[in-house]
């Protein structure tokens, strides 16, 4: 006899399980706490197996008898109804713990210790602000290359033209970390070109060499903390990123060995680089030391303990206030570096972009230029390092420095 509404509606616990058949195999199991269950006997493959369809009023008697016959006809159709209920939970399971976000973030705990802690924040903040919003929930084998369009479109229709290609690279990085992981059979994100809008790459606003003058000028008779004004000379004077000098370290400097090295994990390519030292650059360092020399790091923050170091606007503030906004920026004295030696001096080219720290793609090639380049490198930066005294004081080049490596005149000659 079939079960109504009113006999599960009245069921009540008893000191033993019993069962409320309902035929066909289903059942209403009531246990002597009040749980209400529904099960269904079935056989499969000569065997005697048993399904738990849910709980009673969570699953009604319509739900439960619904469930009886997708089973039935799994077992007609040679699927045991036990194990693809199985199978379809570990599928869940699998998208909850294997969405982007966490395929995402596996990718970057995997990698972070190649990349300095600003670039690995850069790349979390990039998929933070531009990828987990719409993507980020999804589970990594249901994203296909269509939802990843609109995602490069929102950052486009904004102009953030730079901002998709680059959000484009990440997402290229992360799908493939997570078809070498086994996740998923192909990504996504390996071919979008002619998907994002090219952006024209533009370089750091920076001054022309004859600018130098009127330049130290303001910075001499700005209104600043003094070892903001050092930061900015020190940039001049070492050809250093702005994030590698705010985080540097006194241990990093060897006064007497004249040379300033930063270790790999500080550097944008994740290579230690040594700084040769001129006399100016020592007498800047000294002046900083008598006001920040007590601290671990030369360029502390006020708020030491979430912001360690200098912020990175700090340098970019001053040179606003200086009347230099869209000119100049920290960044830019690099470019002004090289402009200027590669036109005013007969330096070797490459030792220039040693000093530059830029990557060499031949490894042993870079370890060898790096070596090779040190004396010419020495005399590169203390040459340099006159020439900027030059154009602060109006002053005569220091004779000695001057007569190794004259302008050059002409074409490029050996040194």
């Amino acid at each position: 006899m079939l079960l109504t509404n009113l006999d599960v509606r009245n069921a009540k616990p008893k000191d033993k399980i019993y069962r409320l058949k309902d035929g066909a195999g289903l059942f209403l199991q009531v246990e002597p706490n009040g749980g209400q269950y529904w099960r269904l006997r079935y056989f499969f493959a000569g065997k005697e197996r048993m399904l738990a369809l849910g709980r009673y009023p969570e699953v009604s008697l319509s739900d439960a008898r619904d469930k009886r016959l997708a089973a039935r006809k799994l077992v007609a159709n040679g699927t045991d109804p036990g194990a693809k209920k199985k199978e379809d939970k570990r599928i869940e399971i699998f998208k909850a713990n294997n969405t982007f976000r966490a395929i995402a973030k596996d990718w970057h705990d995997t990698n972070k210790s190649k990349w300095t802690p600003d670039h690995a924040e850069r790349l979390w903040r990039r998929l933070e602000l531009y990828a987990f919003p719409d993507i980020g929930n999804l589970p990594i084998t249901a994203i296909k290359t269509p939802d990843l369009i609109p995602v490069l479109r929102k950052q486009e229709k904004q102009e953030l033209l730079d901002t998709a290609r680059r959000l484009a690279q990440v997402l290229n990085t992360v799908f493939r970390f997570a078809v070498h992981c086994g996740l998923i059979d192909q990504n996504p994100a390996g071919d979008l070109r002619g998907v994002v809008t090219p952006h024209k790459a533009t370089n750091f606003p920076t001054i022309q060499t004859e600018e130098l003058p009127e330049l130290f000028k303001k910075l001499n008779n700005v209104d600043a903390l003094p070892q903001i004004k050092i930061a900015i000379k020190l940039l001049m004077h070492t050809f250093l990123r702005p994030g590698e000098l705010r985080k540097s370290k006194w241990t990093d400097i060897d006064f007497e060995g004249k040379q300033w090295i930063i270790p790999a994990e500080r550097m944008k390519m994740r290579r230690p680089h040594m700084v040769p030292l001129a006399d100016q650059a020592i007498t800047l360092l000294k002046e900083l030391k008598d006001i920040t020399g007590n601290c671990e790091y030369m360029f502390p923050s006020h708020h030491r303990r979430t912001h360690p170091w200098m912020s990175e606007n700090t340098v970019n503030h001053l040179l606003i206030r200086m009347g230099y906004k869209g000119k100049l920026v920290g960044h830019g004295f690099r470019s002004l570096a090289s402009t200027t030696l590669n036109e005013k001096s007969n330096f070797d080219r490459d030792a220039i972009e040693v000093q530059l720290s830029h990557m060499d793609d031949d490894k042993s090639r870079a370890a060898y230029n790096r070596a090779k380049y040190v004396e010419e490198r020495e005399r590169m930066m203390q040459w340099w390092a006159d020439y900027l005294e030059t154009c602060e004081t109006g002053k005569a080049p220091n004779p000695k420095t001057d007569t190794v490596i004259p302008l050059r005149s002409g074409k490029r000659g050996a040194i």
